[in-house]
């Protein structure tokens, strides 16, 4: 049994509030105004994970033509997919940071563990050497705590965010026009 649809209804004057003003770039490679953006994405959140999504746009003072639709759709889905592409690259970056630091953490800690032992068997008062050691090993430790976060919760956020975004790169379109206005003569 296919999945019924999610559908989020915007309802706008024109079809040019649906994007970025600043951006000087033709509609279908024009990027999608904030507000609408964070608005969509927030619907999304909120939708079941499995459930294809739709979009469909109300205009309320422009007529929608057939190019306006195809150019509206492929704008969604363009600037969807692009998001998703970055949000992956962020996830990329993420694992590679992780890594690196987990190599310098675990250098640290072995060099920090064989100054330790060399500094217990120099100090003269066994307690002492032994609080200088636990205490080098403790920093040891702590500096692998960054790369341990990064790989055991950092990612997950970023990996749904990604998965969002195909999705909503992925939603049908749909622009309507409101009906015109019907004129009433009176005698």
């Amino acid at each position: 049994m296919k999945a019924e649809r999610v559908v989020l209804e915007l309802h706008v004057a024109e079809m040019r509030q649906l994007f970025n003003a600043m951006d000087p770039a033709p509609f279908r490679e024009r990027d999608l105004d904030p507000n609408a953006y964070s608005y969509i994405v927030d619907w999304g959140r909120e939708t079941p994970a499995r459930q294809p999504l739709g979009l469909v746009v109300q205009l309320s003072r422009e007529a929608a033509t057939p190019d306006d639709v195809g150019m509206l759709r492929d704008a969604v889905h363009t600037y969807f997919q692009q998001r998703a592409n970055a949000t992956r690259r962020q996830l990329r970056q993420l694992f590679r940071v992780g890594r690196v630091s987990l190599l310098i953490g675990i250098a640290f800690l072995a060099l920090v563990i064989v100054i330790g032992e060399y500094l217990s068997l120099k100090i003269d008062k066994e307690s002492y050497g032994y609080l200088v050691k636990e205490s080098l090993i403790i920093a040891g430790w702590v500096a692998l705590w960054r790369p341990l976060e990064i790989f055991l919760y950092d990612w997950w956020p970023i990996r749904a965010e990604a998965t969002l975004l195909d999705r909503l790169s992925e939603m049908t379109v749909q622009v309507f026009s409101a009906p015109a206005p019907t004129v009433v003569a009176t005698a």
